[in-house]
């Protein structure tokens, strides 16, 4: 799986509302971690209650694709590698 960048916008199953991605791997209270954190679309960030936690299995359709440059590629780069070492 390959994660989806910042600024995506995606529509859940099930779901009447597009989110937009604002966070990836993010954690929960009870530290459970999702691949992405989504606030509604286009009204953006309302508060708190107005951010959703999900994985990318959850997502029915990508309407916008975020911007992903060199300094997005190298962070995944990254994350990758320290994902694999909490895996081993």
């Amino acid at each position: 799986m390959v994660l989806l960048p910042i600024g995506s916008v995606v529509k859940l199953k099930e779901a009447e509302k597009k989110l937009m991605i604002i966070g990836i791997l993010q954690k929960n209270g009870d530290s459970k971690t999702y691949d992405y954190m989504g606030c509604p679309y286009p009204e953006g960030v309302l508060s708190s209650e107005s951010m959703y936690l999900f994985d990318h299995a959850d997502i029915a359709d990508i309407s916008f694709l975020g911007f992903d440059d060199v300094d997005r590629q190298l962070f995944i780069k990254d994350l990758e590698k320290e994902l694999n070492k909490l895996v081993k």
